[in-house]
């Protein structure tokens, strides 16, 4: 029994897919932890929209630049970020809509950004891996 459970974890660990999903994984967590702080600290000065926003676009750079070089190991065309740019405006308006609903119902400012990244982030791999690995968005170099 132990020796079956040892080989999948082998198969599921030398996975590509897997192997992406774990370096997707540390880059969300970056990414994530920009957006955060930034709107953590402007939310003390700013409206929460506003802020939540700021904080957004700052780590979507970072997000974009570390999602092509590191998690698909990919080259970065005009195509690829236009996509990824389409799947973050998907995403955005996820977050946005899940923010709001969540504070509606008096979920703390501070708090209500955890639930909507549990919540969007799954989508968002999905997304993003569709644009980095889909026929549709290589470039002519590749």
């Amino acid at each position: 029994m132990t020796t079956v459970l040892a080989s999948k974890f082998k198969q599921l660990y030398v996975s590509r897919k897997f192997r992406e999903f774990v370096r997707f994984a540390i880059v969300g967590l970056i990414a994530t932890g920009i957006h955060y702080g930034i709107y953590y600290l402007l939310n003390l000065f700013l409206n929460v929209n506003v802020a939540y926003t700021i904080g957004y676009v700052v780590s979507w750079f970072a997000n974009l630049y570390l999602t092509a070089h590191f998690t698909f190991k990919s080259t970065l065309s005009f195509k690829k970020g236009v996509g990824f740019a389409v799947s973050h405006l998907v995403n955005y308006l996820l977050h946005m809509v899940f923010l709001n609903l969540f504070l509606a119902i008096g979920v703390s400012e501070e708090i209500a950004p955890l639930f909507v990244f549990a919540l969007v982030i799954p989508i968002n791999f999905l997304l993003v891996r569709f644009v980095f690995k889909s026929k549709r968005f290589k470039s002519q170099e590749e």
